[in-house]
């Protein structure tokens, strides 16, 4: 058969294998970390184990690594369907998956080593960051030249989330990382003070925004109507979405510098595009979630779906979160405490591990030309085990959170503080080994994943090629 009649799916099988192990090894990582905050002495006194290198480690695995994969993996799956046409490129989309997969190696290397930039989610030094740099462009050109070539007028909405996901996570990295290099494994940044604090968090918040919400987004906009085999609840709402979201979420950045040297317009300025951000993303969420709106049945024998609905859910209550910690006076109350953690959480675990789960058990039989899944039953199993983690996770951090606001502020009738920061601690441990607990459930439904997967999997020998529609149909 002509290779191009047929889609590309060899790149997009690589991806899924990749996103479940990356998945497995960063929750892992996490899982170990919160390990350590419970009983420090699990560093073992080597430098490589200590928290500080092993927790940037963790977030970029989970974010770049599992969350990165997914992205491309779905986001090559997608673009072929919609657009009608093979991968622009096969060997460049090849390149984007063995340079990714060697970008998540160097970092995976460097970070314990305690070789690092030390900003937030930009860890890697400056060679790493070329590479990045290099990979993430060749995915802009892989994937913008498939929608040059579709044979569908239309570019479906997914797309559209997929394509400003890659523009703007291209110019915000560039931008972030622009550094002055000294030596192989040492640069320092061209911004200085609060400038360079703002430039970092303009990156980091919409880091969030597009790597961790307008990508995944368009995600959603695809195997949500897939797996409920509807059509999506409002097409006009998902257009209104995609463009009141990528207009407002880049101002919102300084509500991370609350109460710092920034001035203090920039911080009511991203307070209040932070309330504003409320509209499109519970827009989006309604849209999603009234998309099964005349198949609410399917709920009760479909796993993926459950997956897929309960994303939307912690969607919607991180995006009301988020908002709502963004208020100065809730921000004293919150900043620095593990609330934060509770809600970051709340978003990588319920939305962003949810709705990719959830993406690939619909892709996988599909790229694999089975019927379904090995085990339905595994797949139910996964998303209770993992539900129920999640919930005990974010509310022992949330509980957790709470009180240490409180405790750091609280004074007595002279001006002193009733707690010192050490009785602060001891009464967050049970929270910890709690928190750790809800870690291990999630980690846990990872591996049964993995072993469905495997399962599935092993039953086919070679996947046959999925010849392009010649009838042009989305």
């Amino acid at each position: 058969m002509d290779l191009s009649s047929t889609y590309n799916d060899k790149v997009v099988r690589q991806f899924v294998i990749a996103t479940i192990l990356w998945g497995i090894v960063g929750m892992g990582v996490g899982a170990f970390i919160a390990a350590q905050l419970a009983w420090p002495a699990l560093n073992f006194d080597i430098p490589y184990l200590t928290y500080s290198r092993l927790r940037p480690l963790h977030t970029n695995a989970v974010i770049f690594a599992f969350g990165g994969c997914a992205l491309m993996g779905t986001a090559f799956h997608v673009v072929q369907r919609t657009c009608q046409t093979r991968l622009f490129g096969d060997r460049l989309a090849a390149f984007v998956f063995w340079g990714w997969q060697a970008v998540i190696v160097a970092v995976a290397i460097t970070l314990p080593l305690g070789i690092t930039q030390a900003k937030e989610y930009a860890e890697p030094e400056w060679p790493i960051d070329l590479l990045i740099a290099v990979v993430w462009i060749v995915f802009g050109i892989v994937f913008f030249g498939t929608i040059a070539r579709r044979r569908v007028k239309h570019i479906y909405v997914a797309n559209w989330f997929y394509g400003s996901f890659i523009l703007t996570v291209a110019v915000l990295h560039i931008v972030n990382n622009l550094a002055l290099p000294v030596s192989l494994w040492k640069s320092y940044p061209v911004y200085s003070g609060a400038v360079d604090a703002m430039v970092q968090w303009w990156y980091g918040h919409n880091a969030v925004g597009f790597f961790l919400t307008a990508g995944f987004l368009g995600m959603m906009y695809y195997y949500v109507p897939k797996q409920a085999q509807r059509p999506i609840y409002s097409y006009r709402l998902s257009v209104v979405h995609f463009w009141a979201l990528i207009a407002v979420y880049m101002w919102a950045g300084p509500h991370h510098l609350h109460y710092t040297a920034l001035p203090d317009w920039a911080q009511s300025l991203g307070m209040v595009f932070s309330l504003i951000l409320l509209a499109p993303s519970w827009g989006g969420m309604i849209n999603g979630i009234m998309t099964l709106s005349g198949a609410w049945h399917k709920l009760r024998t479909d796993p993926v779906l459950k997956f897929m609905i309960v994303a939307l859910s912690f969607y919607g209550m991180s995006t009301f979160e988020g908002p709502m910690m963004s208020i100065k006076t809730v921000n004293a109350l919150s900043h620095y405490t593990d609330w934060t953690i509770g809600h970051v959480h709340s978003g990588a675990l319920g939305w962003v591990a949810f709705i990719s789960i959830g993406s690939l058990y619909c892709m996988i039989p599909r790229l694999l030309g089975v019927e379904r899944m090995y085990s339905t039953r595994l797949i139910d199993l996964h998303f209770w085990i993992a539900t129920i983690g999640v919930v005990v996770y974010i509310a022992s951090m949330w509980i957790a959170g709470v009180m240490q606001g409180l405790m750091w502020r609280a004074t007595n009738p002279d001006g002193t503080l009733t707690y010192t920061f050490i009785e602060s601690l001891a009464q967050t441990h049970p929270f910890y080994v709690t928190r750790l607990l809800g870690g291990l459930l999630v980690l846990a439904g990872m591996f049964i994943m993995a072993w469905n997967v495997w399962r599935t999997w092993r039953g086919v020998r070679a996947p046959a090629p999925v010849p392009i529609p010649t009838a042009v149909a989305a």
